[in-house]
C-alpha cells in the first residue's frame, strides 16, 4: 500500500478537508457585493451570472450522491486526490476568466468538487481517527462548514468595497492548492466500498435532473416572474425529480443512498432540523445583507453581519464539548430556538438597526451552528457506522437544494412585494421565522411522539462496529425508536404489530413463570415512556429461549433490549450453535463463538417484538456479569432461564440465576423448565 508522509496524521488530514470545503463555502457567501463585479469583467449579463451562479449550487448538491457512488466502485483516497486537483483546476479558472465560459466552468467545477470531497472527506476523518478525537473533528466539522459561510460577507464586503474580485478568488485557488498537497502527503491507499454495488444510472439522472431543474428556475427569478413557466415548471418539476428519487430509494433492493435505515424518529428529526435551519438562515442573512446594502457600504454590511461567526464559534465549541453527552438532542433543539429568535431580532425594524443587525446576527450565527451540524452528528449516530457517508449524502443534498432554492425565492418576494421592498423584506423574514419555527416544532413532536429519551451516545461500541462483529450487526450509537412509537407501543397498538413468537394472541403467564419484584399471575408493568433496555442472559439453551419468549408475552409493549452472553477462555458457559467442537483455551474462538450465540438470542428477542441488540462480556463469575453489564446500560428487568438444577454445564443454570437473584438491586425474571414449556419451545424453533 502507498502512503503518503504524513499518512495518519490526525492534524494533516483535518487540515486537508478543511482547506478543501473552504473555499467554495467561503465564496458562496461572498459573492452578494462582488456579483456585478464580476458580471461585468466577464461579460455576463445579470442573468447569466445569477444562472452561473444556480448550476454551481447545483452542482454542490449534484455531488453529494456522486460521492457516495463512486466510493463504491473506485479507490476512494485516490478519488479523493482527483477531486482535489479538479478543485484548484476550477478555483484557477474562475480566477482567470475573462469570457464567460471559463468561469462558468470553473465555478461550477469548484461546487461539484467541494461536495465531493466532503463527502469523501469527512466520514474517514471521523471514522478512520480513534474515538478521542471526535471531539476535535464535531468542532472543525462546524467550523469549516458553518464559520467559512459565517465569514463570507465580511470577505465579500471587503473585496467589494475594493472592487475587485480577483483577489478573493486567487486566495480560494490556494487554499485549493493547499489541500491538493496535504491530499498527497496525508495519501494511504484504499480499495472501494463495495464494488457489487449497483452502477445506479437511473439515481445520477434523477438526482441531475433535479438539482439542474430547481436551481434553474430559482436563478430565472432575476429576470422573471415565480409564476411565469419559465420559473415555476422548473422548480416544481425539479422538486417532484428529487421526491422520485427518495422514494425510487427508498424501495430499492441495493440502494446507494439507503433512505430505509432513515425512516425512523431520530434520523427524521435530523433532517428536519438541518433542512429548515439552513433553509430559514441563509435566507434571513441574505435578506438582510440586501436591505443592509441599500443604506451602508458592503464593508460595513459585512462588520455588521460578522457575529454569525462568533455564533458558528462558539456552537463548534458546545458540540464538542457535548458531543458524549445526551445534551447533544437538547443542543439541536436550543440551535432552532435561537435561530427563531435571532430572525425576529433582526427583522423586527426594517430598515434593521445597527444595533439588531449585530444582535439578530449573532443569534443566526448561533442558531444555525447549534443545530445543522449537530443535526448532522445526531442521525449519523442513531445509524451504524458505515452508513455515515450515505447519511452525510443525503442530508447535503437536501440542505444544499432546500438553502439555495429558498433564499432567491424570498429575494424575489420582497423585492416584487406590494408596499415596497421594507414591507417585502419585512413578510419575508416572518416567512423564515415560520421555517424555523415550525422545524422546532416538528422535532420536538417526532421525539415526544416517538418515545425518544435522549441518552448520551455510546461511542466506542460505535466505532467498534464499524467492521461487522462476529454477530454481524453494526451498533448504532444510541436507539432510534419507530415514527409515532409511544403513541403505537400501547397494549393495543402492540397487539396489532408485535407478532407473538407461536402465532397464538398473547397469553397470561402461568406457573411456570417465577417474577421476582411480581407476582406470578400478573402481567409485568413497565411504564411506555422507560426507554431503559431489558437484559437478557442467554447461552443458547432452549430454556434461555423460553425465557426470551415469555418475557414477550410477559411485557406489556415493545422496548429494548440486550442480549447477553458471557464467555471465559477455558470455562465456556455457553451451548455453541450447530453444537460446534471449540478449543476453550483459543480466546478469539471462544469470543466469535459467544457473539454467534448471542445474536442468535437477539433474533428470538426480536421475533418476540423487541429492539434487540447482542453483546457479549468477558468475566466471571457468570452471575457478576450479567449485573454489571446491567448496572452499566441502566437494565429496568433481568431475565433468564433456570434449569432448577445445578449439574449441567452451561451458564445460567438455577445457581447463576439464584445468585442473580440474591444480587440484584433491580427486578428479575427467572423461567423455569416445564415439560409443556419446552416442547413449545422446540417447536417454535424448527
Amino acid at each position: 500500500m502507498r502512503r503518503g508522509p504524513l499518512a495518519g496524521v490526525y492534524p494533516a488530514a483535518a487540515a486537508m478537508v478543511a482547506c478543501a470545503l473552504v473555499p467554495f463555502l467561503a465564496l458562496s457567501a461572498a459573492l452578494g457585493p462582488i456579483t456585478p463585479i464580476i458580471a461585468r469583467q466577464v461579460h455576463l449579463s445579470s442573468q447569466g451570472i445569477s444562472l452561473t451562479f444556480g448550476m454551481a449550487n447545483a452542482g454542490y448538491a449534484v455531488g453529494t450522491v456522486l460521492a457516495v457512488l463512486f466510493a463504491q466502485h473506485l479507490p476512494q483516497r485516490r478519488m479523493m486526490v482527483l477531486y482535489t486537483a479538479l478543485l484548484v483546476a476550477g478555483s484557477i479558472l474562475a480566477a482567470a476568466a475573462t469570457a464567460p465560459a471559463p468561469f462558468i466552468v470553473g465555478h461550477v467545477l469548484q461546487g461539484l468538487c467541494t461536495s465531493l470531497l466532503l463527502i469523501a472527506g469527512l466520514p474517514p476523518l471521523i471514522l478512520g481517527q480513534p474515538v478521542t478525537r471526535l471531539r476535535w473533528t464535531a468542532m472543525i466539522i462546524d467550523m469549516v462548514v458553518f464559520g467559512a459561510v459565517a465569514l463570507g460577507p465580511l470577505l465579500g464586503g471587503l473585496e467589494g468595497s475594493a472592487q475587485a474580485w480577483r483577489p478573493l478568488f486567487w486566495i480560494s485557488a490556494g487554499v485549493a492548492g493547499v489541500a491538493l498537497l496535504l491530499a498527497l502527503a496525508t495519501f494511504e491507499d484504499a480499495p472501494p466500498g463495495d464494488r457489487t454495488a449497483p452502477r445506479d444510472v437511473k439515481l445520477v439522472a434523477l438526482a441531475t435532473g433535479g438539482c439542474a431543474a430547481v436551481f434553474f428556475g430559482a436563478s430565472e427569478l432575476t429576470t422573471h416572474p415565480f409564476l411565469g413557466w419559465v420559473t415555476l415548471a422548473p422548480l416544481l418539476g425539479g422538486m417532484a425529480l428529487i421526491a422520485t428519487l427518495i422514494v425510487y430509494q427508498y424501495r430499492a433492493k441495493n440502494p446507494i443512498l439507503n433512505i430505509r435505515s432513515l425512516t425512523t424518529t431520530i434520523p427524521i428529526a435530523g433532517i428536519v432540523a438541518a433542512v429548515c435551519a439552513a433553509a430559514a438562515a441563509v435566507s434571513a442573512v441574505t435578506l438582510v445583507s440586501l436591505e443592509l446594502s441599500h443604506r451602508f457600504s458592503p464593508i460595513h454590511v459585512g462588520l455588521y453581519l460578522l457575529p454569525e461567526f462568533a455564533g458558528a464559534v462558539v456552537t463548534a465549541v458546545l458540540l464538542g464539548l457535548l458531543i458524549r453527552r445526551r445534551a447533544i438532542h437538547y443542543l439541536v433543539l436550543g440551535g432552532m430556538i435561537s435561530l427563531s429568535v435571532g430572525i425576529i431580532v433582526i427583522g423586527r425594524q426594517i430598515p434593521a438597526s445597527e444595533a439588531l443587525a449585530l444582535i439578530g446576527s449573532a443569534l443566526i450565527g448561533l442558531g444555525v451552528g447549534a443545530s445543522v451540524a449537530p443535526a448532522l452528528f445526531v442521525t449519523g449516530l442513531s445509524l451504524a457506522a458505515s452508513n455515515l457517508q450515505r447519511v452525510f449524502a443525503l442530508i447535503e443534498l437536501l440542505r444544499g437544494v432546500a438553502a439555495f432554492m429558498v433564499a432567491p425565492i424570498l429575494v424575489h418576494f420582497a423585492l416584487s412585494a406590494g408596499g415596497g421592498p421594507a414591507s417585502g423584506t419585512s413578510t419575508a423574514l416572518w416567512i423564515c421565522f415560520g421555517l424555523s419555527t415550525a422545524g422546532l416544532l416538528i422535532i420536538t413532536a417526532l421525539y415526544v411522539l416517538g418515545g425518544v429519551r435522549p441518552v448520551a451516545p455510546r461511542l466506542d461500541e460505535w466505532f467498534n462496529s464499524q467492521r461487522p462483529n462476529v454477530s454481524g450487526e453494526p451498533v448504532p450509537a444510541f436507539y432510534s425508536p419507530p415514527l409515532l412509537a409511544a403513541i403505537r407501543s400501547g397494549p393495543a397498538g402492540l397487539a396489532q404489530e408485535r407478532p407473538s413468537l407461536d402465532g397464538r394472541p398473547d397469553e397470561p403467564p402461568n406457573d411456570g413463570v417465577q417474577s421476582l419484584g411480581g407476582t406470578d399471575n400478573e402481567t409485568f408493568s413497565v411504564t411506555p415512556n422507560d426507554r431503559r433496555p431489558v437484559l437478557f442472559a442467554y447461552d443458547g439453551s432452549d430454556i434461555a429461549g423460553l425465557a426470551i419468549a415469555e418475557a414477550g408475552r410477559q411485557l406489556t409493549w415493545a422496548r429494548d433490549a440486550l442480549v447477553l452472553t458471557t464467555w471465559e477462555p477455558f470455562n465456556v458457559e455457553f451451548l455453541p450453535i450447530n453444537g460446534t467442537q471449540l478449543d476453550a483455551g483459543d480466546s478469539d474462538a471462544v469470543s466469535d463463538a459467544a457473539g454467534k450465540v448471542a445474536e442468535q438470542g437477539a433474533v428470538l428477542a426480536r421475533q418476540a417484538g423487541f429492539h434487540a441488540q447482542s453483546i457479549t462480556s468477558r468475566s466471571t463469575p457468570s452471575w457478576k456479569s450479567i449485573l454489571d453489564v446491567a448496572d452499566d446500560r441502566g437494565a429496568t428487568l433481568v431475565v433468564l432461564g433456570s434449569h432448577g438444577r445445578t449439574s449441567l454445564p452451561t451458564a445460567f443454570l438455577g445457581s447463576v440465576a439464584n445468585a442473580v437473584a440474591r444480587h440484584s438491586t433491580r427486578s428479575v425474571l427467572i423461567v423455569h423448565r416445564r415439560r409443556e414449556h419446552v416442547d413449545e419451545f422446540s417447536e417454535v424453533g424448527s
